[in-house]
Order: structure tokens, then sequence, then C-alpha cells
């Protein structure tokens, strides 16, 4: 996949984000701190709390409530699918995503779901992305530009649990 000069993401990529309705500038900051006072304010029945942190907040900021469609294709991989920006979708995941991220050494916080809703995305404290689901833990990339190029043009993530 090849980048244009001075593009941030690959013709296919940008595509689906233009027909999702993002474009460059694009900066939600008042639904990202609704979404960041409502994660801070949830509590799970067994104590368990959602840790906020910058690289989320701005994450959600850009992408937030976007649901973005898959890249035009078949896959590079495996099947390219939609992915859907919106951290209150793991907002029941306090427990899983505290867990995940103690054993990666860093804090996780809910980013959004698949649009299946098949696997549940987290964004960590230095901006790695990462999906859970029932077949075990996922890292999608570096930062969101790389997992949702990953997700919606079909690379195969890396698998993290056995």
């Amino acid at each position: 996949m090849s980048m244009g000069t001075g593009t941030r993401f690959t013709v296919g990529v940008g595509s689906a984000l233009r027909a999702a309705g993002w474009e460059p500038g694009r900066w939600d900051i008042q639904q990202a701190e609704t979404w960041a006072d409502t994660l801070r304010a949830y509590t799970s029945p067994a104590g368990h709390r959602h840790c906020v942190f910058p690289a989320a907040v701005e994450a959600w900021a850009e992408f937030g409530g976007l649901t973005v469609p898959p890249a035009a294709g078949p896959g590079r991989h495996i099947a390219p699918t939609a992915v859907r920006i919106d951290p209150l979708c793991g907002l029941h995941l306090a427990r899983t995503l505290g867990d995940l991220g103690r054993a990666l050494g860093t804090e996780l916080c809910p980013l959004g779901e698949e649009a299946s809703g098949h696997a549940q995305l987290a964004i960590a404290s230095d901006g790695r992305v990462y999906a859970v689901d029932h077949t075990g833990d996922w890292y999608l990339g570096p930062t969101i530009d790389v997992a949702l190029a990953t997700l919606v043009t079909g690379l195969r993530p890396v698998r993290l649990t056995p």
C-alpha cells in the first residue's frame, strides 16, 4: 500500500474514512470530554474503573461517532471489517481492559468496536490499539491510523494470547 505525498492514509483507507464522515481537521472535543466524563464516572459492580488519558480523548475527538466501512476489495489477508468509534461500546469492560492493560504493562481505555460487535477495541496510553474478542486479544497497531488501516483493509492483526 503506497502513501501519496503528504497524505496520512492510503487511498482505500482515506476513502473509507471520508465515506464515514471524517475529514482532515475533524475535532469534536466536546463529545470526547462527555465520553471521558461518562467513563470516569463508571464503576463496575466489582469496583473496576476505567482509565482515561489524552491518547484516548484525542482519538475520540478525531474519529468518535464514526462507523468506518470496510475499504473496497477483498481484503489483504482477512475479510475487512467496519469499525465503530464509540468508547461507550466498552463501558462495561472496565475489568477486562484493566486485566489486559496490566498484562501488557500499560493502561487501556475503550475505543469502539468492530461494527459487527464481535470485537471490542481499546487504546493504550501510548496510542497503541488492541482488539478483544471471543478468540483472544489482538494488537492492531502502534497508532489509531495504523489500527484503522489494519481493520478496514483486512490486514492480519497480531495475536497476543494463545
